[in-house]
């Protein structure tokens, strides 16, 4: 297990709630992969993105969406942001700040003074898997914990991503 792997088992043994561990192979991380390799269904999938502003000084934000929807970087989340221009976080940035990478990045340790969004279709599942902060674990958890964790839920958060084959 990696640190920042230790950090989220140990920062969700704080929070109290029960959680599943999935122990993956990290070449199955990214999430459309992992969802296909162990037959989880990616609509109970989440992915939590680190968004930055554009301008200095750089704002950071994390926000977690369904695997079946793609994030409102252009209007929901630079208007939360309150800045005129925001994208994706480098896989650096996001790295230097978390300690975690791309395919494992979670909401779990976060740094304490990054705000926390997550889209309200989240909060509709039982449980939603999520990164477990490194390449070889994932979470299982009830969406209660975006409470516990002080998380602002945002209707849209994420945009609907057309199935393939079909018009938007």
């Amino acid at each position: 297990m990696t640190a920042s792997e230790q950090r989220v088992i140990d920062a969700l043994e704080a929070l109290g709630l029960p959680f599943e561990r999935i122990t993956i192979d990290p070449a199955h991380a990214d999430t459309a992969v992992f969802c296909a390799h162990y037959g989880y269904p990616p609509e109970t999938s989440g992915n939590t993105i680190v968004v930055a502003s554009k301008k200095e000084p750089k704002k950071f934000v994390a926000c977690v969406v369904l695997a079946t929807t793609q994030l409102d970087v252009n209007k929901r989340v630079r208007k939360l942001m309150g800045v005129s221009k925001a994208s994706f976080a480098s896989a650096e940035e996001m790295h230097a700040l978390t300690g975690m990478e791309v395919g494992g990045v979670t909401p779990f340790s976060l740094p304490a003074d990054m705000p926390l969004y997550v889209d309200s279709r989240v909060m509709e599942l039982e449980t939603v898997i999520l990164g477990g902060g490194g390449r070889s674990l994932k979470i299982g958890i009830s969406p209660e914990v975006f409470h516990k964790l002080g998380a602002e839920v945002v209707a849209d958060l994420g945009i609907r991503r057309p199935v393939v084959g079909t018009k938007a």
